[in-house]
C-alpha cells in the first residue's frame, strides 16, 4: 500500500507531498475531527495551486518590470480621470472585451498604470500578454521569415488581455504598419487590449504615416473603448528626481 506522499504524488497534490507530516501535527495540535483534518489539507492545497497559478501567468506575461496599484497614487490625476479607476479595476473590462487608451506626455504614469492592470488580471486568472509595440514588430517580422505568422496570430488572440506599451516612440515602415494592423484586426472582439501611448489621435497618422490606414487602426481600438488623458505637468520621474535633489542636500 502506498504512504501519504505517494499517493500525493500520483495525485499532484504537491504542496500535500511536501507539507503532509507538518499538516498531521498541525491538526493533532488543533484538535482538529476528521472533517476538519481533511478540509485543512485540501484549503492547503488550493492555495498552493492558485499561488502556482498565479506564478505561471505573471511569467507567461512577460512584464519586463512589476508595478502594483497599491503603490499608484490616484490623487494625481484629475477627477475625470480619477473616477474611471474603481470601475476598470473591477476588470470587468476584459469580461466585455473592451480597450484602454491611456494617453500622455512620458512618465505620467501609463505603463504603470497598464502593468498594474495586467498583474491585477494574473491575480484574477486572467491570461495577459505585455509587450513593447516596437518589440511587438520585430517579434512579428521574425515569425514571417520562419513562416510562423499563422501561429503567432492564434497566440496573439488567445490571450485575455493584451498589454501594448510605448505606441509613439518609433515610427513604422509601410510594412510594419499593414502587419500591425492585420494583428489588432484579427484581434478585435477576441479580447481586450490596453494600449499606452505619448500621442493624441490626431498625431498618430506620424507613427503609421498612412491616412487611411491610421484612420482604420483608431476606429478598430477606440470602438467601446475607455479612453483616458494621464498628462502631467512633472512626470514621476522628474518628482523623484527633484525629491532625490533635496534629500542630497
Amino acid at each position: 500500500m502506498m504512504n501519504v506522499k505517494e499517493m500525493s504524488m500520483e495525485l499532484k497534490l504537491s504542496y500535500i507531498r511536501e507539507n503532509s507530516e507538518a499538516l498531521i501535527e498541525e491538526a493533532r495540535h488543533l484538535g482538529l475531527d476528521h472533517r476538519e483534518f481533511l478540509m485543512l489539507f485540501l484549503e492547503r492545497e488550493v492555495l498552493r495551486r492558485k499561488e502556482n497559478g498565479i506564478a505561471r501567468r505573471l511569467r507567461q506575461a512577460r512584464f519586463t518590470n512589476r508595478k502594483y496599484l497599491e503603490d499608484f497614487d490616484k490623487s494625481k490625476y484629475p477627477p475625470e480621470v480619477r473616477h474611471k479607476f474603481d470601475s476598470l479595476e473591477t476588470l470587468k473590462f476584459i469580461d466585455h472585451k473592451e480597450n484602454i487608451i491611456l494617453m500622455g506626455t512620458p512618465g505620467c504614469g501609463k505603463s504603470h498604470y497598464a502593468v498594474a492592470l495586467g498583474i491585477k488580471a494574473c491575480m484574477a486568472s486572467k491570461s495577459v500578454l505585455f509587450i513593447s509595440i516596437p518589440n511587438l514588430i520585430i517579434e512579428l517580422r521574425e515569425a514571417m521569415s520562419l513562416n510562423q505568422v499563422s501561429n503567432y496570430k492564434r497566440n496573439f488572440e488567445k490571450y485575455d488581455l493584451v498589454v501594448l506599451d510605448e505606441l509613439g516612440y518609433v515610427s513604422f515602415d509601410k510594412d510594419g504598419c499593414e502587419i500591425l494592423f492585420n494583428l489588432l484586426s484579427n484581434r478585435n472582439d477576441k479580447g481586450s487590449i490596453i494600449i499606452t501611448t505619448n500621442l493624441a489621435f490626431e498625431r498618430w497618422e506620424e507613427i503609421f504615416k498612412d491616412t487611411m490606414l491610421t484612420g482604420a487602426i483608431i476606429d478598430r481600438l477606440a470602438h467601446r473603448a475607455h479612453i483616458m488623458d494621464f498628462s502631467r505637468e512633472i512626470s514621476y520621474r522628474m518628482e523623484d528626481t527633484i525629491a532625490w535633489l533635496k534629500s542630497t542636500n
